[in-house]
């Protein structure tokens, strides 16, 4: 059995960053399509297997000639392209079989004509009892797992079908779910509603496997794809100490950016411990400063807490943090959400501040809620319209499209920008941070930078590129690259926000 595994292309969103990592650092991708991998590792040995990542290189149609079946995984954002590679295969008659979490319901497997089978949530679960009906000729048209799967049992992914050279970091799980009960998120019905984890074990023959295939060979990054790290904390404290001897043995070979809450502060044993494993980048989720707001959507972690000492607290434990930030809540006060997201940001030292407008997910709460209340406008979320929601929100819309286009351009408007970087290195301990080898993909960064931003870039942005780099180099010298990597990410930032 030949089987063609293919990642369908990202559209270009506030979160990817496909041009600046080609321009930069000459990587095709961010990060290897893990889904596909973990799932090209459930099919048998016996079985050959390719696989086509399109946001690194082109479908052709030997590829797909050569396939008896076609696996695709997609997310919501790799819709438009999951269609066309529908459509190509059922064309050149080879049967497709499509999962991922663009399948958010049943009913969703009704927009994607031409699939022969589908997945619908977790396929550890329902992967052995689609490979026996394959092998009796009664496959069925849909897969749905009756319940959660013990991920103690997920296989290794299948680095081998990968080139590790085209991404710019590696991509690994060691957890699934969330104990928290945001109302906008649909972590409970995508993962469950109880926080699993791997074995130690089990988490770090991954990383060998990882770092046997060749990531760590050229920068070493790697990002955590958790919806909570921390989700609970005894756990994964256990699992740090393994990766710190494992660090330790291999010297270093990887950092880790990890998704956790801003509680993380609070554990003075947790960010040591993930500083000392190689942790440098904490994801977490701000959401808003607006404490009626937080109430609303019920992210109460985040109250009684001075969350801009928190994000300093983090950054004195020698880890960077970047945070996303939700604007539409029912509570925002139409006239001063903006001004007031714009300042609190800005007193964090958060460069990579992504902002976007609430939107309901299909199975949250708030969802559920504004479909009884009749707000609906669409069912789907586009993480491409960053302008507006989907559904009808409490200020009129034309106050809150206005409100978030000015935050965007505001924020990453040069001056603001090198404010937030300035607050940053005067809290960020690079002293702390474990420090890795200069790569030769670092040095040309560095000078791409130079040539692009610092000669090209134009007045005001080459101004404050220049600015950056002396006070970096002067003031907070241990904390130069760190400051270099925010002004390439700038070039991304600034592109989106003039395009809104």
């Amino acid at each position: 059995m030949n089987v063609l595994l293919i990642y369908p292309e990202f559209q270009v969103t506030f979160w990817s960053f496909e041009g600046l990592l080609k321009k930069f650092v000459g990587r095709k991708g961010a990060f290897p399509p893990l889904g596909l991998l973990t799932v090209a590792a459930m099919l048998p040995e016996s079985w050959d297997k390719k696989m086509v990542d399109l946001n690194v290189r082109k479908l052709t149609d030997k590829d797909v000639k050569w396939a008896d079946y076609v696996f695709v995984s997609a997310m919501y954002a790799q819709k438009d392209s999951a269609i066309k590679i529908v459509a190509r295969c059922n064309k050149l008659a080879v049967p497709v079989v499509l999962g991922g979490p663009i399948l958010e319901l049943e009913a969703t497997c009704n927009e994607f004509h031409g699939v022969r089978h589908f997945f619908l949530g977790e396929s550890e679960e329902t992967m052995p009892e689609f490979l026996a009906d394959i092998e009796a000729g009664k496959a069925k048209r849909i897969y749905k797992p009756e319940r959660f799967s013990d991920i103690k049992r997920t296989p290794i992914p299948l680095w081998k079908l990968i080139n590790p050279n085209d991404y710019s970091s590696g991509l690994v799980q060691y957890s699934r779910a969330c104990p928290f009960r945001c109302t906008f998120c649909n972590s409970k019905k995508v993962s469950g509603p109880v926080w699993r984890a791997k074995s130690p074990s089990q988490f770090i023959s991954e990383l060998d496997a990882m770092r046997r295939t060749g990531f760590g060979n050229s920068g070493g990054s790697v990002l955590f794809a958790d919806e909570n790290f921390i989700g609970n904390p005894r756990e994964t404290k256990k699992m740090l100490l393994e990766l710190i001897a494992w660090q330790e043995k291999w010297g270093y070979p990887f950092e880790f950016t990890v998704q956790e809450p801003i509680t993380l502060a609070d554990d003075e044993e947790q960010m040591e411990m993930q500083r000392k494993a190689g942790v440098v980048r904490a994801f977490v989720g701000i959401e808003t400063f607006n404490e009626a707001a937080l109430r609303e959507c019920r992210k109460l972690q985040n109250l009684r807490r001075n969350l801009i000492e928190c994000v300093h607290r983090i950054l004195q434990r020698g880890i960077d943090v970047a945070s996303g930030f939700i604007q539409g809540f029912e509570k925002d006060p139409p006239d001063t959400f903006a001004d007031d997201m714009i300042d609190s940001i800005q007193k964090t030292g958060i460069a990579m501040a992504m902002v976007d407008t609430l939107q309901a997910q299909i199975g949250t709460e708030l969802y559920a809620r504004l479909e009884k209340e009749g707000r609906i406008l669409r069912k789907a979320v586009s993480n491409t319209d960053v302008l507006g929601t989907n559904f009808v929100p409490a200020m009129p819309m034309e106050k809150l499209k206005e409100g978030y286009k000015r935050t965007i351009k505001t924020l990453y408007s040069p001056k603001k920008y090198f404010e937030r970087i300035l607050i940053f290195l005067k809290n960020y301990d690079a002293s702390r941070r474990k420090r890795r080898r200069i790569t030769p993909t670092d040095t040309k960064a560095f000078f791409k930078s130079v040539f692009w931003i610092g000669l090209l870039g134009g007045f005001k942005v080459s101004y404050y590129y220049w600015k950056t780099l002396l006070v970096a180099f002067f003031k907070y010298r241990q904390a130069f690259s760190e400051a270099v990597a925010r002004q390439i990410y700038f070039v991304h930032f600034r592109k989106i926000a003039k395009a809104i």
